[in-house]
């Protein structure tokens, strides 16, 4: 993709919010995924509920939730929208010594919710970092990605594996 074709760009290089009063609302479903990796015991803590921070899983979900809502708050040229629905799961991958976070965000509107799927995940991982930091300064967050979009004239998106 050239400069040229980026919408967040002007002619001249300049950033810009991209006009979506033309478009027709649709239907905006979009999901992301990451994760945090830690050490054994530390993942062992979680599942048992004994950090001292508390319910790291729930307070996560409820990071990632309150995260995605406030998207275009955190990103400059995000737009606000009307978010009909998200929902975030975490579930603990053992083999991996990894908390794995999906979210799914819905809304209609002019615009996608890849963004707001994208920020959710990452606060949550971020939230599971802050909880757990006092045992485990070692953990990684990893692969925040887009696994689908589904709606708007640019037509779905489907990662590859």
């Amino acid at each position: 993709m050239t400069e040229s074709q980026l919408t967040h760009l002007t002619e001249d290089g300049s950033a810009q919010m991209v006009d979506v009063g033309a478009k027709a609302q649709t239907r905006r479903v979009a999901v992301a995924a990451g994760k945090v990796c830690m050490q054994s015991q530390t993942l062992r803590l979680i599942r048992a509920g004994e950090l001292k921070k508390g319910d790291v899983l729930g307070v996560a979900r409820i990071a990632g939730i309150m995260a995605a809502k406030r998207a275009s708050e955190l990103v400059p040229l995000c737009h606000p929208l009307p978010i009909e629905q998200i929902s975030l799961q975490l579930r603990l991958d053992e083999a991996a010594n990894a908390v794995d976070i999906r979210a799914t965000v819905q809304t209609t509107g002019k615009t996608g919710v890849e963004m707001e799927a994208l920020t959710a995940v990452s606060v949550a991982a971020l939230t599971i970092y802050d909880m757990a930091k006092a045992v485990d300064r070692s953990m990684r967050i990893s692969d925040i990605r887009l696994l689908e979009k589904r709606g708007g004239s640019r037509g779905d998106y489907l990662a590859e594996g």
